[in-house]
């Protein structure tokens, strides 16, 4: 039954969330119920966490089969299970070293949503209650942000990044901050001040980077969704290797206001998932126009090209959907027009036969759901993704990511951004150099913080080798790959603009060179997306043993390329795929507790 508002009732539930959301007090929640009728049944039984959906977690909690508090403590029992050393308690514990630092504030902040909902029957949002973790690269202003260096470790924003100010609005909580590779430098997955992540499904393997710790404590079922960032590679790697859904946004369509910077002219923070549709949720909640000066919302993809001029000029610009989950259709592979990049698949060799084999199954998978799915060339395709040399503009060499050459006085930036008077932050590129010369465990970091710092130098004199090759990799770089890129989507011949047949939806080829291993091997086809600024999904094609004695069958993974802010393209494919194939597996390092 409903009940009407008593306001004594009301002031007595306050008192008693005041105290913690205990047993005892649900049981009074329960036996009095919501003005909508909203109840938590006092008998519930555990609410399972391994591969739990967005979708599912609301609805047992609007049969009152899990409060607020119940997944919250839920997720933070299983982080301390899974995601530290082997000890008494958990001695099978994996040590993921997923999580950095879980948030001290949860379950408060579970037990303020639980009083607004058991109290009115309403959700605060889409992600009410739903656990993030966060990559400690991205702002939180009641957590440091770390980005995994013991020189960073009291680094305390102000306030929340953009993002997660918007996703907090909608009601998601921080679940706390994911390790990653220290400074979002490189793919092994380690920093100084969170060790080294392990790879949920084999320990042992690599767990991508630079979001290692984001994708694996998501993999793990350790939080329910998360956020990570992508400059060459950073969201989609970490994805592939740990069977996930991942999204790199198209460049511009996310603030990058309160992360921290590795190159700005390819920097940006997409979600990782379990779920197509968790993904579309915390799509929905990252974007939106910011007036920071930090937002990197420019009016073209051009490092130059000033800001969007206010929320108008970003809609028109982006034409956000009013939500990504309108996307999400069963049926949307019917007619998709995938365009197949055969120069981006490794040659077959016996050691990855099977991973070839699970690629083609997929592919087979889709043209029996409806989809036409083709070969397609990427004229100079090697120099597209980096892998070759070539005269660009009368200098030799491929393209390369700008994060050596923007590094420098783009953390200078970020760290000046706000006054050190509270915590003592240090305020430039040059101070955290100094910092980390003291402690032997940074030495590699610092020789990548010293080889950037030369450059960001050497930005200053136009005849030097960092200048030019600085300059190669801005506007011509998008003058040339650009139009190769489209050209392959469009169905067209580069050369003459002649229609082959009709335009392709997507791209598509895997993340990997093959099956992962101790080290992972990414090639250069992460590159095409940052190098376009066109949107990419990661998607797991499916799982397959790496060799016939081996005993866990690991992800294979393929990437989607669509057009500038055709992310719900991205998301209804993904999620045609997700249903037809239901490719992900748990991994069997972290069971249900």
């Amino acid at each position: 039954m409903t009940r009407a508002p008593d306001s004594t009732f009301f002031a007595g539930r306050r008192r008693w969330l005041a105290l913690g959301t205990s047993s005892l007090m649900l049981a009074v929640l329960a036996a009095c119920g919501g003005d909508d009728g909203v109840y938590l049944d006092p008998n519930r039984k555990p609410f399972p966490l391994v591969e739990t959906t967005v979708a599912q977690f609301h609805e047992a909690m609007s049969k009152g089969q899990v409060s607020c508090r119940d997944i919250v403590q839920g997720y933070l029992n299983r982080i301390s299970a899974y995601d530290k050393d082997p000890s008494t308690a958990f001695p099978s514990s994996p040590a993921l070293k997923s999580v950095i630092l879980a948030n001290p504030k949860a379950l408060a902040e579970a037990d303020a949503l639980d009083q607004r909902y058991f109290g009115s029957g309403r959700l605060a949002g889409p992600l009410h209650c739903v656990p993030v973790i966060v990559k400690d690269n991205v702002d939180t202003g009641d957590m440091p942000t770390t980005a995994g260096s013991l020189a960073l470790a009291a680094n305390q924003p102000p306030d929340d990044a953009f993002i997660v100010k918007n996703m907090k609005a909608k009601g998601a909580i921080v679940l706390g901050k994911a390790n990653l590779d220290e400074f979002a430098f490189g793919f092994g997955g380690a920093s100084a001040l969170g060790g080294r992540v392990a790879n949920a499904y084999i320990p042992a393997n690599s767990p991508g980077g630079s979001s290692s710790g984001t994708g694996t404590a998501v993999a793990a079922s350790l939080a329910m969704i998360g956020i990570g960032t992508d400059t060459g590679g950073s969201v989609r790697v970490p994805s592939a290797v740990e069977g996930l859904f991942g999204i790199r946004p198209t460049l511009r369509l996310v603030s990058q206001d309160g992360i921290v910077p590795l190159a700005h002219s390819q920097d940006t923070a997409g979600p990782l998932c379990r779920a197509v549709a968790d993904c579309a949720l915390l799509l929905d909640a990252m974007v939106g126009y910011d007036a920071s000066a930090f937002s990197g919302q420019r009016s073209a993809k051009a490092y130059d090209a000033p800001l969007v001029a206010d929320a108008a000029a970003y809609a028109t610009m982006t034409q956000v959907p009013k939500s990504y989950t309108a996307e999400l259709k069963a049926d949307g592979l019917k007619g998709a027009r995938i365009g197949v990049v055969r120069a981006m698949f490794p040659t077959a060799t016996a050691a990855n036969q099977a991973f070839l084999d699970t690629l083609e199954a997929a592919l087979t998978r889709m043209r029996e759901a409806g989809a036409i799915v083709e070969d397609v060339v990427i004229t100079d395709n090697r120099i597209v993704i980096g892998a070759a040399s070539a005269p660009i503009e009368g200098n030799p060499g491929s393209f390369a990511s700008l994060s050596a050459y923007e590094f420098s006085a783009d953390l200078t930036a970020y760290l000046s951004s706000w006054p050190s008077t509270t915590d003592q932050h240090l305020r430039s590129t040059q101070e955290v150099a100094t910092a980390l010369a003291a402690f032997p465990s940074e030495a590699t970091v610092l020789r990548s913080f010293n080889g950037y710092l030369a450059n960001g130098a050497a930005l200053s004199d136009t005849t030097s080798a960092a200048y030019l090759t600085w300059q190669r990799n801005l506007k011509p770089r998008d003058a040339y790959v650009i139009p190769r890129v489209l050209a392959a989507l469009d169905n067209k011949d580069f050369a003459t603009g002649t229609a082959k047949g009709p335009a392709y939806d997507v791209l598509v080829y895997p993340v990997l060179q093959g099956f992962n291993g101790a080290s992972v091997n990414s090639g250069s086809n992460n590159r095409l997306s940052p190098f376009s600024g066109f949107p990419a999904m990661a998607f797991p094609a499916g799982f397959a043993k790496a060799t016939a004695s081996a005993t866990v069958a690991e992800p294979v993974a393929f990437e989607m390329l669509g057009r500038e802010f055709a992310e719900g393209t991205l998301i209804r494919l993904g999620y045609a795929w997700e249903m037809l194939a239901k490719p992900r597996v748990a991994p069997p390092t972290t069971p249900e507790l």
